[in-house]
């Protein structure tokens, strides 16, 4: 069974908040039209979900999310926005839809959390209608780098690490998506990245308290502690490093997505 490395905590969903069709998704966007159904598995709280929503209504769209810890706030997003979206938990590897049910399947920092991505991409092709898409993204956590230099922050990645291996999960997925979409048969595809960057003070603010929570009060803590990856201790230490690179006048901080885009 598969493990979410992150987990549901309230720093990982101040994190998962952020995120936007246009600042996650931007590569998908042209695509989209009024009328599409749409499927968004591993919706979270919904804000990509609502977003892509808007662009496809009257279009069916649901949202599915291995856990039911965020998704009444994704219904509550929904309601706000006044889209209808169904939300649920599901199954990457079972989805329960038919098969050509969907235009559009989208999974954003999905397939690096799978023990099987390959299997994944077969069950997203399954339930995607002939002629549709397939959108996925995910970061390659060989990928960030950050001002100023910090022992605390490599040792962060350094755990990071071993949490996700611990979990037979792919922390650099982004490198691999290609590979993985060629396994699972998908050879119309068309591969990208994008990058996120953090420099304000309010993104450093936002992304540096994440990661500080995140550090010492979710799943990722809970597990880099069972592994025997790092004690509570040196968490602390990550966390008062993350707040560190929050607090720098100069702090910058990049990581880069790959994309594909997938004709079924």
């Amino acid at each position: 069974m598969d493990t979410y490395t992150h987990g549901h905590a309230e720093p990982v969903l101040q994190s998962h908040r952020w995120r936007t069709a246009e600042n996650s998704a931007g590569y998908l966007l042209p695509h989209l039209r009024p009328g599409l159904d749409l499927l968004d598995v591993g919706c979270g709280p919904g804000t990509i979900t609502v977003d892509l929503a808007r662009r496809v209504a009257p279009g069916r769209v649901v949202g599915l999310d291995v856990s039911p810890d965020p998704l009444d706030e994704a219904r509550a997003a929904a309601d706000r926005a006044g889209v209808a979206v169904e939300f649920a938990v599901g199954d990457t590897y079972a989805l329960e839809a038919a098969d050509d049910s969907f235009d559009v399947v989208h999974a954003h920092q999905v397939l690096q959390h799978l023990t099987d991505p390959v299997a994944a991409l077969r069950e997203m092709a399954r339930v995607c209608r002939p002629g549709g898409v397939i959108a996925v993204r995910d970061v390659d956590y060989a990928t960030f780098t950050w001002f100023p230099l910090d022992r605390g922050l490599d040792r962060w990645l350094e755990i990071y690490y071993g949490v996700a291996r611990g979990n037979e999960a792919e922390p650099d997925a982004g490198r691999r998506l290609l590979s993985w979409a060629h396994a699972a048969g998908l050879r119309d595809v068309v591969a990208s990245t994008s990058s996120w960057c953090y420099a304000s003070e309010a993104e450093r603010e936002w992304w540096g308290t994440s990661w500080a929570g995140r550090a010492t009060a979710s799943s990722f803590a809970e597990q880099a502690v069972a592994y025997g990856l790092a004690t509570r201790a040196e968490l602390e230490e990550v966390a008062a490093a993350w707040r560190r690179w929050a607090a720098a006048d100069d702090g910058w901080l990049s990581m880069t997505h790959g994309e594909l885009l997938i004709r079924v």
